[in-house]
């Protein structure tokens, strides 16, 4: 085969996974709908950003530049169309942000011609991941991301870091502003801005951890207030959404998009952890918050909302689901974009009638197994009086 038709063949392979269709998978669980293939992959990268098409240069027609992995990606509407701000993994452990685009929010993803241009601050990063998009009612779009460094107070540890929240925005999510990294008692890997100012004030949702890995005395998910945002800093943490033990959520917690809000009060999705004897186990969960006091929780259902299942616990990291993106269209449509093993984006259609009604209606963790039953129990009664 000549170099020629290896490139044709290449490009055709990859247009058709571009084109691919999606479909929703059958049963479920009624609150929402999981779809047959994850929307974005490593190998739905542009071929320009991983081949030279140069035959000279390139005449095996080898990758020069691999990419590992697309996940936990931020999501935004903008004119119609539904855009991510993926993180994408290369070969060499350094993630990037890409926008990838479609005209659906469910397939035909396509990558922008080139990854986001992100500038550095006065301390360069080492690595950058997982932003969180917010579209402000102060007119600016935010990205707020983790900023990764060696910790050079520990010399001789290669694996030591430290984490910090940083901050960009943008009118396009092509042209950014990168604003100083946000300042706080404790290292921060998982922030997110509120999208209205609440008493005047930018406010966040916070991770608050001892250290890069673990939480030690950080409580939960916290809430912060920042009076300028180009120079933030949060003085006083409290926690909204503490950590319990023995649940989904005993080792940290997190908050994943920026809630929605509804005529019944702010809807979040966040992730828990736990320690299992194969490693830690990410699953989603979701609570409520009062529309007139995002910190006050009405309603938390008990347990996990969504977790790995079939091939979605195969990857880089198993295990794992993880979201940092929804979408909210204007027929109450909600677009939930989670990650599987830190390896590829997947794609959940719910509503806000459904996602409420979870919400509102699933029963409470009781935190002990007689709870459990108790709860089991009026159930099973409840329906013998109910039988169709």
């Amino acid at each position: 085969m000549s170099y020629q038709e290896k490139v044709k063949q290449l490009r055709e392979r990859h247009a058709e996974l571009l084109a691919r269709k999606n479909s929703p998978v059958e049963g479920g669980n009624g609150i929402y709908e999981k779809y047959q293939y994850p929307i974005l992959t490593a190998e739905h990268t542009p071929l320009e950003w991983r081949y030279d098409f140069s035959e000279r240069d390139n005449p095996y027609l080898m990758q020069r530049i691999m990419m590992n992995a697309v996940l936990n990606a931020g999501a935004i509407k903008l004119e119609g169309k539904y855009l991510l701000v993926c993180r994408v993994e290369g070969a060499d452990r350094k993630s990037f942000f890409a926008v990838a685009e479609s005209p659906n929010g469910i397939d035909q993803w396509n990558f922008w011609p080139e990854p986001v241009t992100m500038p550095d601050t006065l301390v360069p990063t080492t690595n950058i991941y997982d932003m969180r998009i917010t579209q402000h009612e102060d007119g600016w779009i935010y990205g707020v991301f983790c900023a990764e460094r060696h910790d050079d107070s520990q010399a001789g540890n290669l694996s030591a870091a430290t984490a910090t929240a940083s901050i960009a925005r943008t009118k396009d999510l092509k042209t950014w502003e990168r604003l100083p990294d946000l300042k706080s008692k404790s290292q921060q890997r998982n922030v997110v801005l509120h999208p209205e100012f609440v008493n005047g004030k930018y406010a966040f949702y916070t991770r608050p951890q001892d250290g890069f890995i673990d939480t030690g005395s950080g409580g939960g998910i916290g809430w912060g207030l920042v009076e300028d945002i180009t120079h933030a800093e949060i003085e006083a943490e409290i926690i909204i959404n503490p950590r319990h033990y023995h649940t989904i959520m005993e080792v940290k917690n997190g908050e994943g998009p920026h809630p929605l809000k509804t005529a019944k009060g702010w809807l979040h999705l966040a992730h828990g952890v736990r320690m299992t004897a194969d490693g830690l186990r990410y699953v989603l969960y979701m609570y409520m918050t009062a529309i007139d006091d995002p910190t006050r929780v009405i309603a938390q259902p008990g347990g996990y909302f969504l977790v790995p299942e079939c091939d979605e616990y195969i990857g880089d990291v198993m295990n794992v689901a993880f979201s940092n993106g929804w979408i909210k269209d204007g027929d109450g449509r909600v677009l939930i974009y989670y990650a599987s093993a830190d390896t590829r984006m997947h794609v959940a259609v719910s509503s806000v009638d459904r996602l409420i009604d979870y919400c509102m209606n699933t029963p409470v963790d009781g935190l002990t197994t007689s709870a459990s039953v108790e709860t089991i129990k009026r159930l099973i009664a409840k329906n013998r009086t109910n039988k169709l």
